[in-house]
C-alpha cells in the first residue's frame, strides 16, 4: 500500500508484520545538489542501475536509513557505509550534518528515534551540527513536531528519548514544564534515574515496543498527571488510590485493592506526601479533587497562556519557544479520559475487563484503554508489587513481561502480558 503524497512511502505486509519502506525516485521532485557536494567521482564501473540507487540513497537521512534491499535476489546495497555504522552502533548523516539539519531540521528529532530505540551513539560531527541547529526545530510545523515527538515517545523509547531531548536542549523547546522540573532536580542534586517523571517513561516503555504503539494521548495523559503532581503535590495514597480506580475501572474494586496493602508504596520528591494521614473512608473526596486538578493541567500543553503561567512556578525557567504541541483535539481526548473521575466516584463505573493490554485499541486511543494502561504505568510507579484482580480470580491476574526493543533485527516480544 502506498501512503503520502509528495514522496510516496510503502507499507509492505510480510507475515504478521507490517514494514515501512521509502519508496526509489518516481513521483517525488528532488532537488539537485551536485553543486553543494561531490560525491562520487567515478561513475564508469557503475550500470546505470547503481547509480539510480546511489543517488536515491544520497537522498536520505542517516547511513543506517539509507540501506537498499532487493527481495528478488536477498541482495543489501550500501553506497554510504550504513552497514559499518550499524555494527559501530552510530547515526551519521548521509551529507555533512550541518548541510543536513539545514535542509530538513526535523531530521534532528528523526535522529532522536532511531539513537533511543535502538541505543545507538551520535557520530561526533552530528553530535556538534545537533547542538548548533536544536533551536532550528522551533520553526518547524506544529503537526509535524507531534508527529514526530510521537514516533519518539510511543513506541517503546519514550525514556531515553526523553534524556536525549534534554541532553541537547530541545526539551526546553517541546515540553518546557518538564525541562524546568528536570532542571530544578537535578540542579537539587537528584538523578534523573530516580525522579519520578523518568520512572513513569520507563515503565511506560516496559509495556511498548515498536509492533505495539500507544496512542499520543497516553503519554500526554501522563505528562499532564505528573505535572500535576509536580504543582500540587499530593498524599501517596491518593495516588496510589487515583491510578487503581483507572486501572479497575469501578471505585468498588479500587477499595478492596486497597484494603489489601500489597507491597510498599513508594514516594517522590516533590510529587508525593508521606507518611498518609488520610483514611480510606475519605479518599473520594482527595481523589475527585486530584482529577479536577489534572483536568486544569490539560490547559498546560494545549494553551500558550496556561503553559507561560505554569513556567513560572520555577526558579530558573526555560527561554519559552512559544511552541504548544497539543491541540484542541487533544484537549478534547485528554479532558475524555479523566471524565467522571471528579464526580461521584461511588457511581464510577469504567471496568473494561481484567485482561490483557489491547494494543490495537490503544494504538486508536480508546479512551477506556488508555485509562486501564495510564493506571497501570502509575501503579508500577508508585506501587513495589504488580497490581492484579482484587476479587480473586486467579485467571484474572495480570503478570508483567518487559517489552523487547531490539537493536539486531529481531521482531519485540508480542506478548506484554
Amino acid at each position: 500500500m502506498i501512503v503520502g503524497k509528495r514522496f510516496p512511502i510503502c507499507l509492505l505486509k510480510m507475515r504478521d508484520s507490517v514494514i515501512e519502506v521509502s519508496s526509489f525516485r518516481t513521483v517525488g521532485r528532488y532537488r539537485n545538489r551536485n553543486d553543494e557536494v561531490d560525491y562520487l567521482e567515478e561513475l564508469n564501473r557503475y550500470d546505470d542501475r547503481d547509480i539510480l540507487r546511489w543517488k536515491d540513497s544520497m537522498r536520505r537521512d542517516f547511513t543506517i536509513n539509507s540501506l537498499f534491499f532487493n527481495p528478488m535476489n536477498y541482495k543489501i546495497y550500501d553506497y554510504v557505509n550504513g552497514v559499518r555504522d550499524m555494527r559501530k552502533n552510530k547515526v551519521c548523516t548521509v551529507i555533512p550534518a550541518h548541510l543536513s539539519f539545514m535542509e530538513d531540521p526535523a531530521r534532528i528529532l528523526r535522529g532522536f528515534r532511531i539513537a533511543a530505540r535502538l541505543g545507538f551513539q551520535f557520530s561526533r560531527e552530528t553530535s556538534n551540527a545537533i547542538h548548533d541547529h536544536a533551536s532550528s526545530i522551533a520553526n518547524i510545523d506544529k503537526a509535524r513536531l507531534m508527529m514526530e515527538m510521537n514516533y519518539m515517545l510511543s513506541y517503546g523509547a519514550a525514556e531515553p528519548s526523553v534524556r536525549l531531548l534534554q541532553k541537547y536542549g530541545l526539551l526546553d523547546i517541546l515540553l518546557p514544564f518538564q525541562a524546568a522540573y528536570l532542571s530544578d532536580q537535578m540542579k537539587g542534586g537528584a538523578s534523573d534515574k530516580d525522579l519520578m517523571l523518568m520512572k513513569l517513561l520507563a515503565n511506560l516503555d516496559r509495556l511498548l515496543s515498536a509492533d505495539q504503539p500507544c496512542h499520543q494521548s497516553l503519554w500526554l495523559a501522563l505528562l499532564v498527571f505528573h505535572s500535576t503532581l509536580v504543582i500540587s503535590p499530593q498524599d501517596t495514597l491518593v495516588v496510589r488510590a487515583f491510578a487503581a480506580l483507572l486501572y479497575f475501572g469501578s471505585w468498588e474494586r479500587t477499595i478492596k485493592f486497597l484494603k489489601e496493602e500489597v507491597g510498599d508504596k513508594v514516594s517522590f520528591v516533590p510529587e508525593t506526601l508521606g507518611p498518609s494521614q488520610i483514611r480510606l473512608d475519605d479518599l473520594m473526596e482527595h481523589i475527585s479533587h486530584l482529577a479536577s486538578l489534572i483536568k486544569s493541567s490539560v490547559h498546560t500543553l494545549t494553551c500558550l497562556d496556561d503553559l507561560e503561567q505554569s513556567l513560572a512556578r520555577f526558579s530558573e525557567p526555560p527561554q519559552f519557544s512559544g511552541v504548544v504541541l497539543g491541540s484542541n483535539k487533544d484537549k478534547k481526548r485528554l479532558l475524555e479520559i479523566f471524565e467522571g473521575l471528579d464526580s461521584d466516584l461511588a457511581l464510577y463505573d469504567e471496568r473494561r475487563g481484567m485482561h490483557g493490554i489491547g494494543y490495537w485499541s490503544l494504538k486508536n486511543g480508546d479512551p477506556a484503554e488508555v485509562r486501564f494502561v495510564l493506571g497501570k504505568v502509575i501503579m508500577d510507579t508508585i506501587c513495589d508489587e504488580q497490581p492484579c484482580d482484587p476479587t480473586g480470580d486467579e485467571d484474572a491476574a495480570l503478570t508483567m513481561e518487559p517489552a523487547a526493543n531490539l537493536g539486531d533485527g529481531s521482531c519485540p516480544l508480542s506478548a506484554m502480558f
